[in-house]
């Protein structure tokens, strides 16, 4: 099977180690030949290009792939796309993310090749100007026949766009975003020599948060509700596992709380390392205002920690109330920081609930698991076509 993945950008993130993944256990363990065809990717969320290269995977880059609208650069874009996959001849083009979707779906038709399209978070969001909401939808709606199917990384997703008059429901397949499942279990580091390493104490309750410092990530509702679960728990400590352009925002709000003391930021980690991270958790939060399903989710149960996220997306589908952790309304304060105190103070409860997530959701959260099933999707595309 000869297969064409193309993504905005190779940025370390979700939807991009999901890609990742997916690309390698083709080369690898299936023996498909595959390239992986991507914009730069720069800026301060860092990027996996060289881990690609390292794979030894055929990465492509195309320096007109930008993430922002530009109709210039976006024509130049698809031509570039159009020129690439003409040349290459896959049996099957994979689109992922929102610019390379639209762009390399049209390609793909143009060229009469059969498509397959990865979402991974709706295009079409909260928090977007009215504008470009309304705008990426109708985009979605006119591409929609570009493809020949839909994956989504939860079942939210799919109806989300199937509410959104883009094809029908039979259209869609959902498939869990697949992770390196043993490298959680058992990671390099155990979770008592990282905290160690960041000062924290063995007493110490550790509500940690995986994602990057940027805008819909929702870390200024957790600074907000911690003055709260500080003074239910006063050993509780936030650790915050990212970087981004609002750290320094946040460092002057979190001093202005006079919780300086209460947090730690870690900074960028490399992806392999994110295991021992949350295994120095007691408590995984996600509080994304939008996110399709977050990773963090089923990597912090399959480490056996419970979790506590907004309700929003494909987040009920792993956080389970009082099975898996607690879900709470969006953008809520109170509920957010009862629900984190109450499993702070709880330490039978965090047990009990972190035993059921891994029990639970280790196996269908294998990237090999995820790969197999996402070949299937293309051998149905192919027998259809």
């Amino acid at each position: 099977m000869k297969t064409a993945h193309i993504i905005t950008r190779l940025i370390i993130g979700g939807a991009q180690e999901n890609t990742l993944f997916n690309v390698d256990d083709q080369h690898h363990l299936h023996g498909d030949q595959v390239c992986l065809m991507t914009g730069p990717g720069v800026g301060p969320e860092g990027t996996l290009e060289q881990k690609a290269l390292d794979r030894g995977l055929d990465l492509r880059l195309i320096p007109q792939m930008h993430r922002s609208l530009h109709p210039w650069k976006d024509a130049k874009c698809y031509f570039a796309l159009k020129r690439m996959l003409h040349d290459y001849q896959p049996d099957i083009v994979h689109t992922h993310s929102s610019k390379a979707g639209i762009l390399g779906r049209r390609a793909a038709h143009a060229l009469g090749i059969p498509c397959v399209h990865s979402i991974h978070g709706a295009s079409f969001h909260y928090g977007q100007p009215a504008v470009l909401h309304n705008a990426y939808k109708m985009a979605e709606r006119w591409a929609e026949p570009w493809c020949q199917h839909f994956i989504t990384v939860c079942d939210a997703m799919a109806k989300q766009y199937v509410d959104a008059g883009i094809g029908t429901r039979d259209k869609y397949t959902t498939i869990f975003s697949g992770m390196e499942v043993d490298r959680f279990l058992q990671p390099a580091r155990t979770g008592e020599q990282v905290r160690e390493s960041l000062g924290l104490k063995e007493s110490d309750v550790v509500v940690g948060k995986i994602a990057r410092l940027f805008n819909l990530k929702g870390h200024e509702y957790l600074i907000e509700a911690a003055p709260r679960i500080v003074a239910a728990v006063p050993d509780v400590k936030f650790l915050l596992v990212g970087d981004g352009i609002l750290r320094e925002q946040f460092e002057n709000r979190i001093a202005e709380l006079g919780l300086t003391d209460h947090f730690v930021f870690v900074g960028l980690v490399p992806p392999e390392s994110v295991p021992e991270y949350i295994h120095a958790m007691d408590i995984a939060v996600h509080t994304s205002v939008w996110e399709g399903l977050a990773r963090v989710l089923p990597q912090a149960l399959i480490c056996g920690k419970p979790i506590v996220s907004y309700d929003i997306d494909g987040a009920p589908e792993v956080c389970i109330n009082d099975e898996t952790g607690y879900l709470v309304p969006s953008r809520s304060i109170d509920e957010l920081s009862a629900a984190i105190a109450r499993l702070a103070a709880d330490q039978d409860l965090r047990e009990r609930l972190g035993r059921n997530g891994r029990e639970r959701f280790s196996e269908p959260f294998r990237h090999e698991y995820m790969t197999e099933r996402i070949r299937d999707v293309y051998r149905m595309v192919l027998d259809r076509t």
